[in-house]
């Protein structure tokens, strides 16, 4: 999906749980989503491997609640488990969502950099 509104807004994300009746704190329909605030750096065939590894590891990731109505959904879809990755209470905690951002980011870097194995569409 494409994030339409706040801070993050035309950037592309992955929803990780959907919330269609709300819940005590949001009481509107909402989505909790993992997408890339920084994407990766451009690379080309004829840079070295270490090059490549470092321009990879520019990418930021980011995981918020977001409102049904801000985002945009597509037709693709990821066959990733990220539900596994975020567990919503430790979103709570800043520290704990720290270390969740890092175990996103270590997923999405393995992903980018392992394209070839990937046979989905």
């Amino acid at each position: 999906m494409i994030v339409l509104a706040g801070r993050h807004a035309g950037k592309k994300a992955v929803v990780v749980k959907t919330f269609d009746d709300g819940n005590s704190d949001k009481r509107f329909a909402h989505c909790l989503v993992a997408g890339l605030a920084r994407n990766p750096r451009k690379v080309t065939k004829s840079m070295s491997k270490s090059k490549i590894e470092k321009r990879s590891k520019a990418m930021k990731p980011f995981i918020k609640y977001i409102n049904v109505r801000h985002v945009f959904p597509t037709r693709y879809t990821v066959d990733m488990d990220l539900k596994s990755a975020v567990d919503e209470a430790d979103l709570v905690d800043s520290e704990r969502k720290v270390a969740v951002k890092k175990e996103l980011k270590k997923l999405f870097h393995d992903r980018y950099l392992n394209q070839k194995d990937v046979t989905s569409e």
